[in-house]
């Protein structure tokens, strides 16, 4: 089975070959250092999720698509199993469940957090759109201005295309994300 960070660096060489963009135009446009980016292109690294969200952007393709590894198989993802990347700035993990086939914008994850600070993400493209079951524990989540304390059991649906938050209010919160893009 291929590591996180292998599929990452194919990822981002076929990304960035496909945008026809050089190295250094997408560390820029990703506020991050050309080594930096030729360092994850070769494998090598541990990148925050900050910086592949970042790079997602720069490269203008969804989250996923970074974590994807190539090929229409059957996958099995054991608990604590699959492609993780972890928040830099809280106590906050996001494994990549499944993502749709090409042409489709929905890929689903398994987010594990805990007490602390809370996860704020940048607005993703508009029209994104994310839905979150909390499965264990307790979370505030949703946009700055419209977040809701949820249980498990709870479901949201709240506009991805502005700054939203995900904070555990809990030890061992768990809950599983959709993320759709329009």
């Amino acid at each position: 089975m291929s590591q996180p960070i292998d599929i990452i660096a194919k990822s981002l060489v076929r990304e960035r070959e496909s945008a026809n963009l050089s190295l250094a135009e997408v560390a820029r446009r990703a506020n991050i250092a050309k080594s930096t980016l030729s360092q994850l292109e070769a494998g090598n690294g541990n990148p925050s999720l900050e910086t592949l969200w970042a790079l997602c952007v720069a490269l203008n393709i969804p989250f996923a698509k970074l974590l994807e590894p190539q090929g229409n198989t059957t996958q099995v993802i054991r608990k604590g199993e699959g492609t993780k990347v972890v928040s830099e700035r809280a106590d906050y993990q996001a494994i990549l469940l499944a993502t749709c086939p090409p042409g489709a914008r929905r890929d689903v994850y398994l987010l594990m957090a805990q007490p602390g600070e809370e996860r704020r993400s940048h607005p993703h493209p508009a029209g994104s759109v994310e839905h979150i079951i909390i499965t264990q524990g307790k979370a505030l989540v949703g946009t700055l201005d419209n977040a809701h304390e949820l249980e498990a059991g709870d479901y949201i649906c709240y506009p991805a295309d502005e700054e939203h938050l995900f904070k555990a209010l809990e030890a061992d919160t768990m809950a599983v994300m959709v993320s759709e893009q329009n």
